[in-house]
């Protein structure tokens, strides 16, 4: 363990005080090498475990990428005591350095003292990235008799869930092995400046408080207008229920779940809370079509629109988790070499993943969805809301509908038996959709059928779904790396581009596996026995 010793300052004007340096500011203490301002793109991820293990044990720790370069850097939170003279901007700690993974699992990070802390600290837990610190880095070396420092002019932008929240600018003066008496005379001429105040704190101790500002800003923004309604089990249709009314209860439950999800999908901390957000907005827009023609033709285009938004949305965020949640499964199967050239691919999806993140935050945060929100929950409070009068619409009773709606839904599955020996992937994704529609179908009704037969049709119909979800999910991955191939390979090394390609490869191998196993999986729901379970299930209505 290394000690570091710095000079730190925040920083005004950062052109003027870079024209001051260049100007001979520092003449009489030291002099600039002959090496010129050199540039430095650096990116730091600053990780600990959910419950904050690191940070307890007194430690901060980042992944810096850097030049190419990966590296893990633990550093004591705790700052040693100023020698008697030395200036305040000097900061003295204790860190660990060594080579690392882009990956967050210590396991894959080379040997190293730097890794057996960490590990010792987080025991079995997970790691996860706290924030971004994106720094801009303009570099020279100092020299002078009294030894060599490092000047480091920090422009930085913090990042939380690819969500820029604020920037600021830093002066650092590193001192070299056995320099800290050149940083005492350095700090004369720097804060006589007047563009430079001393800075007490960390990049980290910045980023935390401008996180937490932004999370309590963000909180107060959204702060809903009335209080979130309970989930309930069921949604409590009944028989007897006009069809307006039953189509509101449903809307009701799925609303309820939308808005249980919402705190979660906001922190990032867990990609499960946007995948139930998103079910929710699906299941509701589903639910309009079950109910089609039992309220108003504009109130149903205006709430399923509003819905189409939120759902879009919401589904960029999660179509980008469940490709970088493959890629990360199938490299957890490679050498820990090969899972490393798989890094710039995972990295293009991250921030596109992390853009997807800063329009679903905008869009929550907005007064459109807080409308949107306030709007649904009036409807499905209010009995009789929106029910449409014509063709005795407002008295239709689940009992006179209900087998037919579902009945219906089946059949639309049904209709693509005929194309199936030669349908592609496209085709086989039109019907999955209709699996899905035939699931929340039966999903809406599921109180009023005999629960025996109804959990085993829904059951097969799920089957079905997720086997063509994973052929789909297929599709979409080897899509997305052959266009980042095209669009990358030029600037990437050899290794990265085979590695790739073989992660291609091996997505297009898994569609024609699951077309191949598919009948197997058809024939459950378009055979005799489903027709005769689904028929005696509706009989009962």
């Amino acid at each position: 363990m290394s000690e570091e010793v710095e000079l730190k300052y925040a920083v005004m004007d950062p052109d003027a005080l870079q024209g001051r340096l260049d100007g001979g500011l520092l003449d009489g203490v030291a002099r600039f090498s002959e090496r010129p301002w050199r540039t430095v793109e650096i990116e730091d991820r600053y990780v600990d475990t959910v419950d904050g293990k690191l940070e307890a044990a007194g430690y901060g720790v980042r992944l810096r990428r850097i030049d190419g370069v990966r590296l893990v850097t633990v550093k004591s939170k705790a700052q040693d005591a100023r020698l008697e003279g030395e200036p305040q901007a000097l900061h003295r700690r204790l860190e660990l350095e060594a080579a690392a993974s882009a990956r967050l699992d210590p396991a894959t990070w080379p040997e190293s003292p730097a890794r057996e802390r960490v590990e010792d600290l987080i025991g079995d837990e997970r790691l996860r990235t706290r924030f971004t610190v994106a720094q801009r880095r303009l570099e020279r070396e100092l020299v002078s008799q009294q030894g060599r420092a490092t000047l480091s002019l920090d422009a930085a932008e913090i990042r939380r869930r690819g969500r820029p929240l604020g920037t600021f600018t830093t002066l650092e003066v590193e001192a070299g092995e056995g320099s800290d008496g050149l940083l005492s005379r350095l700090a004369v001429p720097l804060e006589a400046t007047g563009l430079l105040s001393v800075e007490g704190r960390s990049k980290e101790h910045i980023a935390q408080e401008m996180v937490a500002a932004a999370l309590a800003a963000a909180a107060a923004a959204a702060a809903p207008t009335r209080t979130r309604p309970a989930v309930p089990k069921q949604a409590g249709v009944r028989l007897e229920d006009p069809l307006a009314d039953a189509g509101r209860k449903v809307l009701g439950l799925h609303l309820a779940r939308m808005l249980a999800a919402e705190d979660g999908a906001r922190s990032g901390e867990d990609p499960e809370h946007v995948h139930k957000m998103r079910v929710a907005t699906r299941r509701m827009r589903a639910t309009w079509r079950v109910f089609d023609g039992a309220y108003r033709p504009k109130a149903q285009k205006r709430y399923v629109r509003e819905l189409r938004t939120v759902a879009a949305t919401l589904g960029s965020v999660r179509d980008m988790d469940v490709q970088l949640d493959h890629l990360a499964r199938y490299a957890q199967g490679l050498d820990d070499a090969t899972a490393a050239e798989l890094q710039p691919l995972a990295d293009t999806w991250r921030r596109h993943r992390d853009q997807a993140r800063e329009e679903l935050l905008t869009l929550l945060d907005s007064k459109a969805y807080r409308r949107f929100v306030d709007d649904y929950l009036d409807f499905t409070a209010t009995p009789g809301a929106d029910a449409a009068e014509m063709d005795g619409a407002r008295s239709m009773r689940v009992r006179d509908t209900a087998a037919g709606r579902i009945w219906q839904a089946y059949e639309q599955v049904r209709a693509h038996e005929a194309g199936l020996p030669w349908a592609d992937v496209p085709a086989l994704h039109a019907l999955r959709i209709d699996g899905k529609r035939l699931r929340y179908t039966l999903e809406a009704f599921r109180e009023v059928l005999p629960a025996r037969q109804a959990d085993e049709l829904l059951a097969t119909v799920t089957r079905m779904q997720d086997h063509l979800g994973l052929l789909n999910d297929a599709d979409v991955a080897a899509a997305a790396t052959r266009e980042w191939l095209m669009g990358s390979a030029s600037g990437l090394a050899l290794a990265s581009r085979e590695a790739a390609g073989a992660y291609l490869v091996s997505r297009e191998a898994e569609m024609p596996r699951l077309r191949r196993s598919f009948p197997a999986v058809w024939r459950r729901v378009a055979g005799p026995a489903f027709r005769r379970r689904l028929a005696l299930a509706v009989s009962s209505l």
